[in-house]
């Protein structure tokens, strides 16, 4: 498992009984989390006084329940990067810290490369990716379709210092995008992707990851440059295993340029139990 430890500003207290508590920064939250499937020890005094607990709704989603006032948003670092916290309807902050394992790396991988990198990022999210790939020298196209998560990427990189780097946002559709970057002949050195489990497109086509997944690799392949450094693709669909995402990137990225692919889970340390929590998987491909 590839496990984010090198956080200071966030930790998984404890886990059980289908939650976990967690430290972001200051503030102390309460949420489900499908993989803790085995139960709470003790309901401590910390676990009774987190700052919000999101309760899941039995009709679908949830809603959470502040027991104490908090911002509304707030600021967390990892190393040099700078993110900005907010709590969702949907029980999500804006960032999933397990991704500080990919972050070190592709900020390795860029960084030692020894040459200008560009990096297309897809599902971009609120540009954890982007802020480390920037932070890192290279330059980014960040995509996602949705609109306000492309601002909440853009402030990222802007509280991150980084607000003169080549990062372009792009706020579309990510399939038509590859298919207008394939028209235009643009290339990149690396594509990071995190696509969903299941989505619509805004014409209603849909996406199953199970279905759309590897025609959607290849079609990636097609712009990247002659050189490129990695392709990396995350997971949280859940019943997919990385072997899966294995066995694509050697059928696609190793048939055509060698290079080396790991995959695996990637994960969080449990301060409490000394455990790691598992959060989902991750495939990459690197020259």
């Amino acid at each position: 498992m590839y496990v984010a430890k090198n956080w200071k500003d966030y930790e998984v207290i404890d886990t059980g009984g289908g939650e976990k508590l967690e430290r972001w920064g200051d503030v102390i939250l309460r949420r489900p989390d499908p993989q803790i499937i085995w139960p709470l020890e003790q309901e401590t005094h910390e676990w009774r006084q987190a700052h919000g607990h999101y309760h899941r709704s039995s009709s679908g989603g949830g809603n959470w329940d502040m027991k104490k006032p908090i911002p509304e948003r707030w600021t967390i670092g990892y190393e040099n990067l700078k993110f900005h916290i907010k709590p969702t309807s949907f029980k999500h902050t804006g960032l999933f810290p397990e991704q500080a394992a990919n972050w070190s790396w592709m900020m390795d991988k860029i960084s030692n490369a020894g040459r200008p990198i560009s990096v297309l990022n897809l599902f971009a999210y609120t540009g954890g990716a982007t802020v480390a790939a920037a932070y890192a020298g290279a330059s980014v196209v960040h995509c996602d379709a949705a609109k306000g998560m492309v601002q909440w990427a853009k402030e990222n990189v802007q509280l991150s210092g980084l607000a003169d780097r080549p990062v372009r946002f792009i706020t579309d559709d990510v399939f038509k995008f590859v298919q207008r970057e394939q028209r235009r002949g643009n290339k990149y050195d690396a594509i990071i992707m995190d696509p969903p489990s299941y989505g619509r497109g805004p014409n209603g086509e849909t996406w199953k990851l199970e279905e759309n997944l590897y025609p959607f690799l290849k079609s990636c392949m097609t712009i990247l440059s002659d050189n490129p450094l990695f392709m990396l693709v995350n997971s949280y669909t859940t019943g997919i295993s990385s072997t899966v995402l294995r066995n694509m990137l050697t059928m696609t990225m190793s048939a055509k340029y060698g290079g080396e692919i790991t995959a695996g889970e990637i994960g969080l340390p449990i301060t409490r139990s000394g455990l790691d929590l598992p959060c989902g998987i991750l495939g990459r491909w690197e020259s």
